[in-house]
């Protein structure tokens, strides 16, 4: 429910149940009122009223028929009558059915209810005549020649008034107490509902604001606050996130400043020397001079290499350098990449050997461009380290139920235990004492970073002086369907 909603309720519920609780009030009041007032509404009046009786007919259920006649007698009447004017009641005599004498002006149909309310020995009905309601007696008679008749004494109980005044306190109390609780109880379960979730939202903008990212916004209360938690937590996570890249961007930019200055110095300084020496006339000779041109053309070619790291490393470290993953085959995959690169192993008196142990094409998700920048990273890493005569590579490729894994290793002389934890760290040289390094410091890193970008997982094993392992693991997955793209070569 949303909050316009609640709101409309709450007020709803404000009134309507107030009259609801007065509404129930006043019946259960007037039902039981009601039965009190047909026994014994006015005690008074009726006592006077059964004295009255009782005085007609000398303690008897009945005036016996010799006496019956008196009731016809003016005399009679009018005393009669004047007793029950002592206390403001009527009396109607009736014989055969027919009236012979009334105190005030009733009609048949009046009678008629006085009769039927006066015959009820018990449960008694009140008679209203206007504004006076009234309780009956009933006296039987029986005249000589056997006419039955009857007196109907009324006494008026007198209650309209007061206790329409008494019924009206009780209704303003009863509602005004049940609006009061009402509005409490409404107002304690909205408080907990809207007032509680604002108040943590509040907390948490004044958290955020002091640049705790890290307080989390938990959805709660009615559709329109959730919402805004929903997106004042997603915006927390942006600001987080946006924070997280600005401090990483800030640090790739003091590290490609430090190694820029630091890597760079010693090509740089090469360049230099080579062309004062060409300035200087020190390259006297055209052969000369075409091998100090030739030492400035790779010196410049190592420094593209190496900002060409550092900015692809910048850029996947960031994010920012998104995959294009096709369905490939991988066994097609590496021996395609194998081929790409014979001619420079040969030229490196390289010996490489490909391997698998694949029963079945076996297909993975790969961005073919940056996969390859991997193994090529890896396979001249391995050439930079192997300073054995006979220098051999070894591709190995197996699978596990839910993984292909490539292996390449190399017969370099290894690498020391302690190195193994830190070779995918940037700038990292696994044995800075063996003179002057080729490169970035950054290839095996970008190798990590692009493996890890294809929910793949990279590592190395060394072999003690045998040589080491760098192992790749990549999720496989199913054969091809109709709206995958699929390369098998």
């Amino acid at each position: 429910m949303n909050l316009k909603k609640r709101l409309l309720l709450a007020n709803a519920l404000t009134v309507l149940i107030p009259v609801i609780i007065t509404a129930l009030v006043l019946i259960t009041v007037l039902f039981f009122d009601s039965k009190l007032k047909t026994v014994n509404f006015s005690l008074e009046n009726y006592q006077k009223l059964v004295e009255l009786k009782y005085e007609l007919t000398k303690g008897m259920d009945s005036i016996p028929p010799a006496n019956a006649q008196i009731v016809e007698d003016k005399g009679f009447q009018a005393a009669l009558q004047g007793k029950l004017a002592a206390m403001q009641g009527e009396v109607v005599i009736l014989r055969g059915g027919q009236t012979i004498f009334s105190s005030r002006h009733f009609t048949k149909i009046d009678i008629a209810k006085c009769l039927d309310s006066a015959q009820k020995s018990a449960n008694k009905e009140l008679l209203s005549f206007g504004d006076i309601s009234y309780t009956t007696e009933l006296i039987n008679l029986s005249f000589a020649d056997g006419t039955k008749g009857q007196i109907i004494l009324l006494a008026p109980v007198d209650w309209s008034k007061k206790d329409l005044s008494q019924i009206l306190i009780i209704m303003a109390i009863t509602f005004l107490l049940s609006f009061l609780l009402t509005n409490i109880m409404v107002s304690r379960q909205y408080s907990k509902m809207i007032v509680a979730p604002l108040y943590n939202l509040q907390r948490a903008a004044a958290e955020i604001s002091k640049g705790n990212l890290d307080y989390q916004i938990a959805e709660e209360g009615d559709q329109e606050i959730q919402a805004l938690c929903r997106d004042l937590e997603f915006m927390r996570l942006k600001l987080k996130e946006s924070i997280h890249t600005l401090l990483k961007y800030e640090d790739n930019r003091k590290m490609l400043v430090s190694s820029i200055s630091h890597d760079l110095k010693t090509p740089v300084t090469t360049i230099k020397g080579y062309v004062e020496g060409i300035l200087d006339g020190v390259a006297d000779t055209p052969e000369k001079k075409a091998k100090y041109l030739q030492t400035i053309y790779l010196k410049a070619g190592q420094i593209d290499q190496m900002i060409d790291d550092l900015l692809l490393y910048a850029k996947l470290d960031l994010n920012q350098l998104p995959f294009d993953f096709v369905k490939t085959d991988i066994a097609a995959y590496i021996q395609e990449f194998l081929s790409y690169c014979e001619a420079d192993l040969e030229n490196n008196n390289i010996n490489i050997t490909f391997s698998s142990s694949l029963s079945q094409p076996r297909f993975v998700q790969l961005d073919r461009d940056r996969m390859r920048r991997v193994l090529s990273n890896i396979l001249d890493n391995s050439i930079k380290y192997m300073n054995k005569d006979y220098r051999e590579i070894k591709v190995l490729l197996r699978e596990t139920n839910s993984s292909i894994t490539l292996e390449i290793r190399d017969n370099g002389t290894g690498m020391r235990k302690e190195d193994i934890p830190h070779i995918f760290d940037r700038f990292f040289r696994a044995d800075s004492s063996r003179g002057e390094i080729k490169g970035s410091g950054l290839g095996l890193t970008i190798a990590k970073q692009i493996v890890e970008g294809h929910q793949g997982r990279i590592w190395a094993v060394s072999h003690g002086t045998e040589g080491t392992s760098i192992l790749i693991s990549l999720p496989k997955i199913g054969g091809g369907t109709k709206n995958e793209k699929n390369i098998n070569h």
